[in-house]
């Protein structure tokens, strides 16, 4: 085997799926409070879109920077909701979700060896595609500081040495539901800029942020960065369109043109028909999103309700995402093992904060993605069980 292959890791997810199917094996019912997959419909609209496009014939070759519509929907998106002023015939890509998106940033600014900051914790899943484009990833420890975690400018000028090539931002922050807000922003932009780091920005999450938190793309909060930054999106959360595997890239016309380059060895983008459906959801009516966005907030309030008055949990508020950082310092065990039990002993599926990073431990990541009579129960079952691993 390459010797890149023994440096990737299973995501968190992954390997936790694969106990879930070890407990349900033994005639366990198990309910999942770990995945942020919305389990809302994607909207009928889109839909109609994908299966008209279908009936039209759309079903040929794309045009790997992404069909003209779909980039040109991408663009009025960014310019209607994030202030931004990107030219779809340049510098805009569309691609296989961000996942994708992700993996041709990395590839066309790291060389063997360059480093790639991470916050700490941060969703693991990106350390294995720093890994794959040959970089280095390098923590940022970022613990709880009160209510919420906190990525501080001076820490991360810390992190930086002459081999640092990027900073990969994530905002709202998955797994923390920390939403920078234009202040943090503006320090990051000046070590980014200072230092002459790229800047991925990764804001799948964007649609989703509760109170007073609002989402602002680094960009617009610091003009400066454009030249340097990469910004990564997808339909997937604001739409519930995961199974669509369809996202976007913005960035100056140089690195869209290399990434461009890295898409056209590999996926070559999403089917045609997809990106017909996509450009639908980015141009048509919002309306859905914002019901989805206050569906959410109603089970963010479940989650910190119903968990609260637990001496042995301490739920942190997200300001954004699907997720509540549940601190569990109180007991006598690690994340990883608190959720074993969980798991075991109560039939509820979590993800051990420990996961995301060391300045994880001692939190249970629990999602909030999917709602109604699972969310309920598991909340049930979450309860009973941190009460019963306290009591001992």
């Amino acid at each position: 085997m390459a010797g890149r292959v023994p440096d990737l890791r299973p995501t968190a997810v992954n390997r936790v799926l694969a106990e879930v199917r070890a407990v349900q094996a033994r005639g366990i019912r198990t309910v999942s409070l770990m995945r942020g997959e919305p389990d809302l419909p994607t909207p009928a609209h889109i839909v109609e879109a994908a299966a008209r496009s279908l009936r039209d014939g759309r079903t040929s070759y794309p045009d790997n920077r992404g069909e003209l519509a779909l980039r040109e929907a991408v663009a009025l998106k960014l310019e209607r909701d994030n202030g931004l002023c990107y030219d779809p015939a340049t510098e805009i890509l569309a691609t296989s979700g961000a996942t994708f998106g992700i993996h041709a940033a990395l590839m066309t600014v790291l060389d063997p060896g360059g480093e790639v900051l991470l916050a700490d914790p941060i969703y693991d899943a990106y350390a294995s595609p720093i890994r794959l484009a040959g970089g280095v990833p390098v923590r940022v420890p970022c613990p709880p500081r009160g209510p919420r975690f906190e990525l501080h400018a001076g820490t991360l000028a810390d992190r930086i040495t002459p081999r640092t090539r990027a900073l990969l931002l994530n905002t709202p922050w998955n797994p923390t539901g920390t939403v920078f807000g234009p202040g943090e922003l503006r320090a990051i932009a000046r070590v980014v800029i200072e230092r002459n780091l790229w800047l991925l920005s990764d804001e799948i999450y964007e649609a989703f942020t509760y109170g007073g938190a609002r989402h602002l793309s680094p960009v617009a909060a610091e003009p400066e960065l454009r030249p340097r930054t990469i910004l990564i999106n997808a339909l997937s959360k604001t739409y519930s369109m995961t199974g669509w595997r369809v996202g976007y890239c913005a960035a100056p016309k140089e690195a869209a043109s290399a990434m461009l380059l890295v898409l056209q060895q590999s996926s070559r983008g999403p089917a045609t028909f997809i990106q017909d459906a996509a450009a639908e959801a980015l141009r048509g009516p919002q309306d859905a999103v914002e019901a989805m966005r206050r569906e959410y907030a109603a089970r963010r309030a479940l989650v910190l309700e119903r968990l609260k008055g637990l001496h042995a949990c301490r739920p942190l508020p997200p300001e954004g995402g699907f997720f509540v950082m549940a601190g569990i310092a109180a007991l006598d065990c690690s994340s990883d093992e608190a959720r074993r039990r969980l798991l075991e002993e109560h039939g509820v599926v979590v993800i051990h904060g420990a996961a995301y990073g060391a300045c994880g431990e001692g939190a249970l990541r629990v999602s909030f993605a999917a709602g109604g009579d699972a969310l309920s129960e598991g909340l049930t079952r979450l309860r009973a069980g941190l009460e019963a691993i306290a009591g001992e």
